[in-house]
Formats: structure tokens, C-alpha cells, sequence
């Protein structure tokens, strides 16, 4: 190959010797000054063979966009060979003029039974006109001769010349060894000699698959550290799967030993279990290891972008996800939140506001005071430890209703004003009627009719919908829109309904959560009754009255 072969030797393990998980807390491979560790984001390909999820074109388009925008370093588009939306989705990412991200395509190491030139993989990579191609090799000697069904000898002349070919046609070349983690425990010689043939034959990057996800940190940090030093100058990535829970831990381990290039998803999205999670991986580089990935102004979109990836593949948001989730930084605890009040950094590892989240006071009849006092603080009240008491009993007594107000933080905005005489209907109900008609076609109609009266002005309308709460939703909406055309704004994102005292059965009470957005805001509003669609109505009236008061201000 004229190139100088790169050394490699199995991993020593010493009788008796325990790795001291700890040690990777220490600065090994780790100083301010290092290079900028290379992001590679695999949602487009990898995130999308999780179970449920499926992008449109264009769904991977307007990815592709946000993964741009958030300053990543690569972006994997998906398996070119798989199918034509794949290829239609490179012709079509060209177009977009990406200022940050260099497209991927991903392929595989050519088949044993035919040349490079001929191989469809590889060929339909060329095709897709990235500057980057991302090749998978097999890396451990059962996968070769159980999977591929040739020589260990052969697969190292497939990896090599596939790596070759790509390079020719002036691609930037990633080799990523399969289930190298696990090829490595089993034969540390054989491994080696696949990365070092790839690296031989002109790799940009060697990056190191967990495909399995079974390794535990002090593995791959061992593994890691040793293919580093015996690859001297090569840049060495890490490809981590979930199935321990331990893909972001494994990342990280792989960066201390020596890694420079980090493969991930949003949100954690893969097969199995998922990959490495990116919205972790790069504020845990960054906060927590000092290492360069991103800008701290790329850095706050973070949250951002991973409710949008959510969003965009029809997922409901993870809540306890750390630094992107919505309860990352909610409090609940009175203590907690007392201690809050005086010390933010008393029960928060990091200012929420650098991942672009937020610090949230959960009100509940397990709050005491301070959790009160707290949102009187956000809502610029001035301290009343009277009215924050107040305030409390009254949520005390909802809640013992089968009210709920974690999830409700516009309802609990209007329960102040209440409970502080400062609340001020903008509407009065006059009636509702609501009939649900079904006809020997098996057509069903809803139909809903809504009284009511603003400032001494009465509107009565009727409005049809899909079901007897959308159609009240648009009732409300339709009598309110002369006087408030603002309401046009609001839309209804997320409808929950959950029975609060089973045990009554058919009569049992509901309590019904409905999240709201317009413009520039998204709350949530709740509503209990024995009754589903008064329960929901007054979750609607909620919203809406919310949304009122917010354009008053």
C-alpha cells in the first residue's frame, strides 16, 4: 500500500489488576489546551431504525437544517443503498447550503464476491455526492467468518481496498469498526489488525463500535487508550449503543482516553435500547470535562432542538432527560426549594439557562411554603408569607379534588389572582349544549352550542367538531374571536385524560390536562370532573383565560 503500517498489540491485563473507575475522573488525556472533539450525528440513519420511528423526506430535510443550525460537525443522511428516499434525500440536502455540517453517506465495506468497482454500496455512495462517506467493517473475527463468511485474511483486504476506493474518488473517509469492543475482548490481535488496515489504506477517522452496547466505561476506556497509542497518529471516534445505559458514560470514557470523534443521536434515538445521546454527550464535554465541542451560543439552542426532534418524529418528550428534559431542573421538594431561594447552586448542577431550560417550582400538596414563594417570585409578587399560606391551602384542598397542578402552570397563575382578588373574568357562561349524532351511513356529528356574555354582550354560536371537546373547543373559540382576535393564536398541542378514583367506576372523577401554545408561549391548564366534557371545559376556559390575561399585561 506504500503507507507505513501502523503497530498494534492485545491489550495486557494483569492477574488481579481492578480498574479503578475513578481514575477516569482524573486529567489522563485531558487539558484545556487539547483539539476540539468532531460531533457526528446519526438520527437520520441510525436514530431512525428505533422502534416507531419513520421521517418523511422531508422531516430529514428540516433536520438536517436544525443539526446545521446547532453547529454539529457531520451529519449521517442514512444508508444509501437501503432505498430511493435515501438517495433523493442527498440530491436534496445539497440544496439547502449548509453553513456548519458536512453530509455523510453510509455504506459498508464491499462484498466478498465482487471488486470494489462493481459494489453496489459502495458505488451508490459515490453517487449520492457527499464529501464524506462513513464505511462499516467488520472488526471481530466471528462477525467475519459466521456473517460475512470469509477469511480473516480476506476481510482485511475487503476493509482496506473499500477505504482505498472511497479515498480515490476524493471522499473524507470514517471507518467505523463494528462490534470492535467486543471483537477486542475476544481477539485483541485480529481487532487491531482491521483498524490498522483500514487506517493503512488512508481512514480519516477510525471510530470504535459498542454495536452490542454491552461494555461498561472502564472497558472502553482501556480498549481505547490502547488502540490510541498503538495507532499513533490516527483519529480514533467511539459509536456507542445503550443497552447497559452506559453509551453517554462510554463516550465520555473513550474522550479521556484519547478519542476525538463522538457519534450520537438526538434525544438518544437507535435501535434496541438507542445510542450514545448527543443533548448529553456535548453539555457533559463541555461543563463537565472542559473539552471544546460546541459554542456556549450553540450550546443554549440545545433544548430546542431536541423537543423539536421529538416534535418532528411524533414522540412524546422524555421529562427526566438530563439537561434538555422538562423536569431537569423542577423542584418539588419544599427544602429543596427553600434552599433554592437562597443558593441556586444548592440543588442544581448547572444554570439551566446554559442548555437553554429552565428552573421550574413544582406546586402540590407535597410543596410547602417556599414553592409558593418562589413562583410569587417568578410572577414578580412582592414576598407575603401570608398569601403564599393562603395560596397553599387552597391548592391543598384542589388537590385533595383531584386537581393536579405539576403540569398545569397556567391554572395555577389564575389560583393566585384568585386567591389575591386581582382575577378578572373576561367572558361569563351563559350555557353550553353539546349533541353527538350518529347516522345509518356511520357517520358521526358532533355538535356544540356555546352562550355566553362579554361586557353585558351576548354571543351564542354553534361549531362542529371531530369529537364533543373539539367542538366546544371551537364553540368557545368562535364566540370569543370578535371581542379577542388574538385567540386566534392559540392552539391545543396535547389533550390527557386520567380517571383520579378508579375505584368508582363509571361515576369515577377525571382530571383532564391540556397544553396550549401560541406565538411565542406554551402552558397548560387542568379541569376535574365526574364529567369528561366539564372537566375539559374548564381546562379550555383556563387556557384561553390565560392567554388573555399574558396579551393584557
Amino acid at each position: 500500500m506504500g503507507r507505513r503500517l501502523w503497530r498494534y498489540s492485545p491489550l495486557r491485563q494483569a492477574q488481579g489488576e481492578v480498574f479503578i473507575f475513578t481514575f477516569l475522573l482524573g486529567l489522563d488525556r485531558m487539558t484545556s489546551t487539547m483539539g476540539k472533539i468532531r460531533l457526528y450525528d446519526t438520527t437520520l440513519r441510525d436514530g431512525m431504525q428505533a422502534e416507531g420511528i419513520s421521517f418523511s423526506l422531508d422531516d430529514k430535510l428540516a433536520i438536517a437544517g436544525r443539526l446545521d443550525e446547532l453547529g454539529l460537525d457531520y451529519i449521517e443522511g442514512g444508508y444509501a443503498a437501503s432505498n430511493p428516499k435515501e438517495v433523493q434525500f442527498f440530491a436534496e440536502v445539497a440544496e439547502l447550503g449548509l453553513k456548519n455540517s458536512r453530509i455523510a453517506a453510509f455504506g459498508s465495506t464491499r462484498r466478498a464476491d465482487c471488486s470494489v468497482s462493481d459494489d453496489i454500496s459502495l458505488n451508490t455512495m459515490l453517487a449520492c455526492k457527499t464529501p464524506v462517506g462513513t464505511l462499516v467493517g467488520k472488526s471481530w473475527d466471528m462477525q467475519v467468518t459466521d456473517v460475512l463468511g470469509c477469511s480473516l485474511d480476506e476481510n482485511l483486504t475487503i476493509c482496506g481496498e473499500s477505504v482505498e476506493y472511497l479515498k480515490k474518488h476524493g471522499l473524507e473517509v470514517l471507518f467505523d469498526a463494528e462490534h470492535f469492543y467486543d471483537g477486542y475482548k475476544e481477539n485483541p490481535e485480529y481487532a487491531m489488525k482491521v483498524v490498522a488496515a483500514a487506517a493503512n489504506a488512508g481512514a480519516d477517522a477510525i471510530v470504535l463500535c459498542d454495536t452490542n452496547g454491552g461494555c461498561l466505561p472502564d472497558q472502553v476506556y482501556e480498549i481505547t487508550k490502547t488502540v490510541c497509542d498503538q495507532l499513533g497518529g490516527a483519529e480514533i471516534g467511539i459509536h456507542a449503543h445503550n443497552d447497559t445505559d452506559c453509551a453517554t458514560a462510554n463516550s465520555l470514557a473513550a474522550v479521556r482516553a484519547g478519542a476525538m470523534h463522538v457519534q450520537g443521536t438526538i434525544n438518544g434515538m437507535g435501535e434496541r435500547c438507542g445510542n450514545a445521546n448527543l443533548c448529553t454527550v456535548i453539555p457533559n464535554l463541555e461543563f463537565k470535562m472542559r473539552r471544546e465541542a460546541l459554542s456556549p451560543e450553540k450550546i443554549r439552542t440545545l433544548t430546542e432542538v431536541s423537543r423539536y426532534v421529538f416534535e418532528i418524529g411524533n414522540m412524546a418528550p422524555v421529562m427526566n432527560m438530563p439537561y434538555v428534559g422538562e423536569s431537569a431542573f423542577a423542584h418539588k421538594g419544599g427544602l429543596h426549594v427553600d434552599a433554592l431561594r437562597k443558593s441556586k447552586g444548592s440543588y442544581e448542577h448547572i444554570t439551566p439557562e446554559l442548555v437553554g431550560n429552565e428552573r421550574r417550582f413544582l406546586i402540590s400538596e407535597l410543596s410547602g411554603k417556599s414553592n409558593v414563594l418562589a413562583e410569587l417570585e417568578k410572577a414578580k409578587i412582592a414576598e407575603d408569607k401570608k398569601l403564599a399560606r393562603e395560596i397553599l391551602a387552597r391548592v391543598q384542598e384542589l388537590e385533595n379534588e383531584g386537581y393536579q397542578f405539576e403540569a398545569a402552570d397556567a391554572s395555577f397563575d389564575l389560583l393566585v389572582k384568585k386567591v389575591m382578588g386581582t382575577y378578572k373574568p373576561f367572558f361569563n357562561l351563559i350555557k353550553y349544549h353539546i349533541t353527538v349524532e350518529k347516522r345509518a351511513s356511520g357517520e358521526i356529528v358532533t355538535e356544540a352550542t356555546v352562550k355566553l356574555t362579554v361586557d353585558g354582550k351576548t354571543e351564542h354560536v354553534v361549531a362542529e367538531g371531530d369529537g364533543p371537546v373539539n367542538a366546544l373547543d371551537a364553540g368557545l373559540r368562535k364566540s370569543l374571536e370578535n371581542f379577542y382576535p388574538s385567540i386566534r393564536d392559540v392552539h391545543l398541542i396535547d389533550y390527557k385524560v386520567r380517571v383520579v378514583n378508579a375505584g368508582a367506576g363509571t361515576a369515577a372523577k377525571v382530571r383532564v390536562i391540556i397544553e396550549s401554545m401560541d406565538k411565542d408561549a406554551m402552558w397548560g391548564t387542568v379541569g376535574v370532573s365526574e364529567n369528561v366534557i366539564e372537566a375539559s371545559w374548564q381546562a379550555l376556559v383556563d387556557s384561553v383565560e390565560y392567554k388573555l390575561q399574558k396579551d393584557a399585561k
